[in-house]
């Protein structure tokens, strides 16, 4: 019998991090007292029902100890998602465990990013459309960053396609500048005038079918309409790359992913 994903090592070897479990969630502490850059790993969603807690994986504890070996304090947050409908929780879950970082007397409040994977690429739209002043850069590994064919209705707010090219206001809605009833109008003016963090986005080059269409298109439109990307390819890995590609490849991308996101988090 194979190893499950959630079993399987991270491709690096970072040394472990002190782990501190504060309810849903856990803070990977460098050592020095800091104030430390800080960033909310958003680990995949949905997971296999019978996965143990994503918290606990070798992958993202390799993560976490991985940012905190270069002096950045990491908290990821316990996602559950089983519908569209829990996006809602899992996005304001994620809003707090920024806020617990913020709060932290290790942190510097004002360098903060966060790291999306897989599906929890959905929740990137939030950040994108409204980033508050602290947020000093975003990342999002192999994501999926559209709703998949078949899926019930997915709220707008979870389409980071949106976010970046949404839909222009019609009717009496663009002649005033108001919001449309689904609020399209507000959120077209508003992402106008955005200065985005940049996204340091990492893709598969065996990626699967479903997600790497979702991933070409976000890219399209974002180099479009100017929104500062830095894009590391893996062109040999597949979805999970980080887990299941254990090459000089991976390695490499992981790092080179940590290292962009590090530089945003400590430019002056």
């Amino acid at each position: 019998m194979g190893t499950s994903f959630w079993e399987s090592p991270f491709v690096l070897d970072p040394r472990p991090a002190t782990v501190e479990r504060h309810g849903d969630v856990d803070l990977h502490v460098p050592t020095g007292d800091g104030p430390h850059p800080a960033v909310v790993i958003v680990h995949g969603v949905p997971g296999p029902p019978e996965a143990p807690d994503a918290r606990d994986w070798p992958l993202y504890r390799g993560y976490g100890a991985l940012l905190a070996e270069r002096d950045v304090l990491a908290a990821i947050p316990r996602l559950t998602v089983t519908s569209p409908d829990d996006l809602y929780a899992v996005a304001a879950r994620v809003a707090a465990a920024a806020e617990l970082l913020r709060a932290d007397p290790r942190v510097d409040a004002e360098r903060l990013g966060l790291w999306f994977f897989s599906g929890a690429g959905l929740l990137l739209g939030d950040w994108l459309r409204d980033p508050p002043r602290w947020l000093r850069g975003l990342a999002a590994t192999y994501p999926l960053l559209a709703p998949l064919p078949g899926w019930p209705p997915v709220d707008p707010r979870f389409r980071p396609l949106d976010a970046l090219d949404p839909p222009t206001a019609t009717g009496d809605a663009a002649a005033s500048g108001t919001a449309s009833p689904d609020g399209t109008g507000v959120e077209a003016t508003q992402a106008e005038g955005v200065a985005r963090p940049t996204l340091v986005l990492t893709r598969a080059g065996r990626e699967r079918p479903e997600v790497a269409p979702t991933i070409e298109a976000f890219t399209a439109v974002a180099r479009r309409r100017g929104v500062p990307l830095h894009v590391v390819d893996v062109p040999n890995g597949q979805h999970g790359f980080d887990a299941l590609d254990h090459t000089e490849e991976s390695r490499a991308a992981v790092r080179t992913a940590r290292d962009t996101l590090l530089d945003l988090l400590t430019a002056p």
